[in-house]
């Protein structure tokens, strides 16, 4: 039923300051905007999508700070991942730990007030050398 992740989606309350700071981060521009709302990039090995969205568009009752559902993004160096991101403005939420038999996780909070996670994880490197 579920098939891989569609649109993973962060509210700022300063579109145009996360949008240039996630560009950066990614090396990548958006490839959709919406003016005022909404911009998305298309980023990794499966061009998943990352939407950035004007707060003021959250359904009524969403919390206004980090909390809740964390994504990891896969990275092959969780360390020099987590140095390039602090070196930005992100406030690491937790250190990088060994979750056994070869995955770690780290999390941030962006400048934006929204969790970021990443991960060493080795089946995804197995998958995605399966995929050719």
């Amino acid at each position: 039923m579920l098939r891989g992740i569609a649109t993973m989606s962060y509210w700022t309350d300063d579109l145009a300051a996360a949008k240039r700071w996630y560009a950066d981060l990614l090396g990548i521009e958006p490839y959709f905007e919406v003016p005022g709302g909404y911009a998305e990039f298309r980023l990794g090995d499966y061009q998943q999508e990352l939407g950035l969205i004007d707060r003021s568009y959250a359904p009524e009752g969403t919390p206004t700070g980090a909390g809740g559902v964390v994504a990891y993004w896969h990275v092959d160096d969780i360390d020099a991942a987590l140095e390039r991101l602090t070196a930005m403005g992100a406030t690491v939420r937790d250190q990088p730990r060994d979750r056994g038999e070869g995955f770690i996780t780290a999390t941030v909070t962006d400048p934006f007030d929204n969790i970021l996670g990443i991960m060493f994880n080795p089946h995804y490197r197995d998958v995605l050398s399966r995929r050719g």
